[in-house]
């Protein structure tokens, strides 16, 4: 779905409702269910950031062009938060098995063994040479 936001910046409950072609109640609705976070000004005036319109975009595909109703938009967006955690975690471990390699090549430590200690020893075929 294309965006039709212009400048960044925090947008009012009627703006989003505008931009996106949706009746207010509809985003009152999406917070009350937990799938949208506005923040809100000391007026509690909901305002609305680039990444919440992001989101809601995600939300609005899931709904008009999938057909997918509030409770599996909710299972949907739990599982793409958990799936980037992961990613984060994956990602952090990946960077320290590289800092531990660095490390270990600049200390001169050969690099004879499994970094990662493994439960049953690994068996290594050993290439013939062509006679």
């Amino acid at each position: 779905m294309p965006t039709k936001r212009k400048t960044k910046g925090a947008y009012m409950i009627s703006a989003v409702a505008e931009m996106y072609d949706i009746h207010p109640q509809t985003l009152r609705l999406y917070e009350r269910e937990g799938l949208l976070k506005p923040s809100r000004t000391e007026g509690n005036t909901r305002l609305y950031t680039d990444d919440d319109l992001e989101r809601l975009e995600f939300i609005l595909n899931l709904a008009r062009d999938l057909g997918v109703n509030i409770a599996g938009i909710a299972i949907i967006l739990q599982m793409r938060e958990r799936m980037e955690e992961m990613n984060r975690q994956m990602q952090g471990f990946v960077d320290y098995v590289r800092s531990e390699m660095l490390s270990r090549m600049q200390q001169g430590i050969p690099q004879s063994g499994a970094m990662v200690p493994t439960q049953r020893p690994m068996v290594v075929p050993q290439s013939r040479s062509k006679k």
